[in-house]
């Protein structure tokens, strides 16, 4: 198993806090791989295995009818067969999957010196009885696919050397970067577009499908299609019901909203509103989607070479999100900016393009920066290095590659 330090430190973070701990994000992201890395690395800083209580839900030869009762037994066995005078640790990976387990989780945390970690991969489920049963008691880490960086180093590891990062990001932008791509020997495309359709299908089927009750397969999955291969774009769920009735398909607009949002609770796309820039207010806001991961985004439009500005502002939008920003699109009535990043009393303005190379090009990208007359940093992402720099007027223009491995 490859190390993801930056998820490991937060956990070490966390350890031994009254909180349970909630590793949550899109299946398949390497959830249940950290969560089994830590458990191993507490048995090697000296914690006694019996103390140690792993549970994979989803896992082949567990009970398709687990149930509560059956999760609370096994822990409290657990529990009581463990040396009392050590810290307990519980850890229960995709816990969604067992009907009534936040009463379960309520009741074993209450138990002195108890340590607990859950994984899960539906965020209504999550937030709703985490809320009711746990309000104030929990810590949410966010679990993304491969960074870029995270994605070089398991390159590394599997090819035996180090890649050249600019060489490299090509296949990073059209594959992504869920862990299991790196199960091959072989990262053939046929192979990867095999492994984001087993993904994409067991993600819509058991955390949207089923979870919420969705019935029209059909209009889910091309629903799906259409988020996914025109991501990047302005949303108006008016516009697509009416395609959607010009094909013969019947569906009002408050149904394809709840079929977004069950799809956004999957972890496996989200929305960035649009926001006024300037001090002027949008007055009717619409939205763009960014799925979790441009390989599931290209899958949806057969790996063709195209659309590479929306690509980027895809793997920016994400990285953006792993690194604790909330992103909206900057609008005015003449003007748009990617990405308005705020964290905490920080902000950002981010324009992302493939290249500068073109004077008209380089004019356009920086106009919308140029028109924002507060003190806050002002960015354009870039795939060439031929304008890097500050320019006079103090916008920087950095590469898109050097960026994402950043700190």
């Amino acid at each position: 198993m490859i190390q993801r330090p930056s998820y490991q430190r937060i956990l070490e973070e966390y350890r031994d806090t009254e909180q349970v701990k909630v590793l949550q994000g899109v299946r398949r992201c390497g959830k249940s791989t950290l969560l089994e890395m830590f458990r191993d690395s507490l048995v090697e800083d000296g914690v006694n295995p019996g103390n140690v209580f792993y549970k994979r839900l989803d896992a082949l030869g567990e009970p398709l009818d687990y149930s509560a009762q059956a999760l609370l037994d096994d822990m409290v066995a657990a529990l009581q067969a463990s040396d009392r005078n050590q810290r307990f640790y519980a850890f229960v990976d995709e816990i969604q999957d067992v009907e009534g387990w936040e009463r379960v989780i309520r009741r074993f945390h209450t138990e002195r010196g108890v340590d607990v970690y859950l994984t899960g991969s539906n965020a209504h489920m999550l937030s709703s009885d985490l809320a009711t049963h746990l309000s104030g008691r929990t810590t949410r880490i966010d679990v993304f696919p491969l960074s870029f960086g995270e994605y070089l180093e398991f390159v590394k590891a599997s090819d035996g050397k180090s890649p050249d990062p600019d060489a490299a990001f090509p296949e990073y932008l059209s594959h992504g970067g869920m862990p299991s791509i790196f199960s091959f020997k072989e990262r053939k495309r046929e192979l990867v577009q095999r492994e984001l359709s087993s993904i994409t299908d067991t993600v819509l089927f058991n955390d949207v499908a089923m979870r919420v009750g969705l019935r029209d397969a059909a209009l889910l999955d091309k629903l799906v299609t259409y988020l996914f291969s025109t991501s990047g774009n302005l949303f108006s769920a008016r516009k697509v019901t009416g395609a959607l009735r010009s094909a013969g398909r019947k569906a009002s607009v408050e149904t394809i909203e709840n079929y977004i949002a069950a799809i956004e609770q999957a972890y496996i796309l989200y929305a960035c509103p649009q926001t006024g820039i300037m001090g002027k207010e949008v007055l009717s806001p619409l939205r763009k989607f960014y799925p979790v991961d441009t390989g599931l985004r290209n899958l949806a439009i057969g790996f063709a070479q195209r659309d590479i500005g929306a690509q980027l502002e895809n793997v920016v939008f994400v990285e953006l999100l792993r690194r604790g920003h909330v992103s909206e699109v900057g609008a005015s009535p003449t003007s748009e900016v990617d990405f308005v990043a705020r964290r905490y009393d920080e902000k950002q303005y981010i324009q992302v393009c493939a290249s500068l190379l073109e004077e008209g090009v380089f004019q356009r990208e920086l106009a919308p920066l140029r028109k924002i007359a507060d003190g806050f940093p002002k960015i354009v992402l870039t795939l060439d290095r031929s304008r890097t720099g500050i320019t006079e007027d103090g916008i920087r223009i950095v590469s898109l590659v050097d960026w994402l491995l950043a700190d």
